[in-house]
């Protein structure tokens, strides 16, 4: 599986292949009429309470992707949904967040491909 994360305001490349966003909030700033996104997946993204207790707290991370993971873990459908696109071609999550490093794309990315 080739499942890439990449930051919704960045350009669309041909080698995203299928681009999802995997936020619950649409981004600021874009359009909707402008997306550059096949999907949007809120269903996916962490729920309302988790996003607000992290914060993004790089600090809390560690606990938020663990407590991610078990709310994936409820969403079978989803994630598999997922893992299928994922077998058959490039992925790309796509999120809003400022840090590249630490966000929910990043959590779920790291999930589909252990889990």
């Amino acid at each position: 599986m080739k499942i890439l994360v990449k930051r919704v305001y960045e350009p669309a490349d041909a080698a995203d292949g299928r681009r999802i966003l995997v936020d619950r909030l649409w981004p600021r700033g874009i359009a909707k009429e402008h997306a550059s996104w096949d999907e949007w997946l809120k269903e996916i993204a962490p729920s309302s309470e988790l996003r607000r207790w992290s914060h993004h707290d790089p600090e809390k991370w560690p606990e938020f992707a663990a407590r991610y993971a078990r709310e994936l873990d409820q969403r079978p459908e989803l994630v598999g949904y997922l893992r299928d696109l994922a077998a058959k071609a490039p992925l790309t999550l796509l999120y809003a967040a400022r840090d590249t490093e630490r966000n929910n794309a990043v959590a779920l990315r790291d999930y589909l491909l252990v889990r």
